[in-house]
């Protein structure tokens, strides 16, 4: 294993994991606010999970998104 290479892979993978979750996110609250799903002072609770079937993991990860 080329321990630099792989460093690269994971990090680009978790940067675009970042940014593509982030933007998902701020476009359902804008969309929940448009259409009145949420009012803006919400806090939500949110579980991510992560999977690498070669790996045999599945590791999920919980938090909450603060609105107001």
């Amino acid at each position: 294993m080329n321990d630099e290479t792989f460093n690269i892979s994971l990090r680009k993978f978790l940067k675009m994991v970042g940014v593509s979750s982030q933007r998902e996110i701020e476009q359902a609250v804008a969309k929940g606010l448009a259409d009145g799903t949420i009012r803006g002072d919400e806090t939500m609770p949110g579980t991510m999970t992560l999977e690498i079937g070669a790996l045999r993991l599945s590791v999920k990860f919980e938090g909450k998104i603060e609105l107001q």
